[in-house]
């Protein structure tokens, strides 16, 4: 006689941890669609994704920091002093080396070093000094937010004409239409997620942020690991800022505001812990696309204010980070 299944199989269950970004951008993209009919052209995904780029950028090294236990409120700040810095030095060398690309190497090379030192001042005191990640960036988000300000006497930095015309290219052009910052952002992307998932440094990271006294018990240098997230994410600031000054040629105090609030909501949207031990690159792709989206859609809509868009991140991050809550709860 056949008998009744007593163990049934539990019903398969949507994963909204996985697929809730996923289907959130696939929302946008249908929204954005039926409200513009412009939405889903060329020009206006290639604007989107290149815009996105230098938050995305800034969001993959974001993604290790937070991975890893801690937080850097500084990187918008720190993007515009780099890029103050990257245009100060190359109007200055401008006499001796002249107009040409050696010059614009020396810039870059100009906004990778500092990006990296400055990387390392968040890492050192963090880690060394033990003070917390929360002061310390607060702290250096001041200090280089009113270094540009003084660097450009209260104004506004620019590059030279000349020079911008050089420059130019590495903003708005490209390979087979597709520009270099979302090259440079998908290859970063591809780096990042292949460093989280198959690295030592990716699984380091997160042990160190789920436990640092079960991963120093397990041979990984806790502070070494967390110094190198800091100085990851430094030169990748670095890495975006020379992607951001030849779109505009300037910088000011008013530059690189509030980036620290998109690539943080780009981060904790994509699934990434906020305290720590878990961290996913593509989900930090997605949640860059989708905050870029959010700000797109409030753009092309009428009767909508653009100037909603910080707003709406700052809900979407507080949402965020309850369903992580709750999901924790449950488990």
């Amino acid at each position: 006689m056949a008998t009744a299944d007593t163990n049934p199989k539990p019903a398969m269950r949507l994963d909204l941890k996985v697929m809730g970004p996923i289907l959130a951008l696939v929302v946008l993209v249908v929204i954005g669609a039926l409200m513009n009919g412009n939405f889903l052209s060329a020009g206006n995904i290639t604007n989107v994704l290149s815009r996105s780029a230098f938050i995305g950028i800034i969001a993959v090294g974001m993604t290790f920091v937070i991975t890893a236990g801690g937080l850097d409120l500084s990187v918008g700040s720190m993007a515009a002093f780099i890029a103050g810095l990257m245009i100060l030095v190359m109007n200055g060398l401008l006499p001796v080396m002249g107009v040409g690309w050696p010059l614009v190497f020396v810039g870059m090379l100009t906004a990778i070093v500092a990006g990296t030192a400055a990387g390392f001042i968040n890492g050192f005191l963090i880690t060394n000094m033990r003070i917390e990640a929360f002061i310390v960036t607060l702290g250096t988000m001041g200090i280089y937010r009113s270094l540009v300000t003084w660097l450009a006497d209260g104004g506004t930095l620019s590059l030279d004409f000349g020079m911008r015309a050089i420059i130019r290219p590495i903003y708005f052009d490209g390979i087979l239409g597709i520009s270099w910052p979302i090259i440079v952002f998908a290859l970063v992307a591809i780096l990042g997620e292949v460093v989280m998932r198959r690295g030592a440094f990716g699984r380091h990271a997160a042990a160190v942020g789920s436990n640092d006294q079960v991963a120093r018990y397990s041979s990984v240098n806790v502070n070494r690991v967390r110094m190198m997230t800091y100085v990851g994410l430094g030169v990748l600031v670095g890495v975006a800022t020379i992607m951001y000054v030849p779109r505009l040629g300037s910088a000011s105090s008013s530059t690189g505001v509030l980036w620290e609030l998109e690539a943080i909501a780009a981060v904790i949207i994509g699934g990434t812990m906020l305290k720590g031990g878990f961290g996913r690159v593509w989900g930090t792709v997605i949640g860059v696309l989708i905050l870029s989206l959010i700000g797109n859609i409030l753009n092309l809509t009428d009767g909508v204010s653009p100037y909603l868009n910080g707003a709406v991140q700052g809900v979407i991050i507080i949402l965020a980070v309850i369903l992580q809550r709750d999901k924790k709860a449950e488990g």
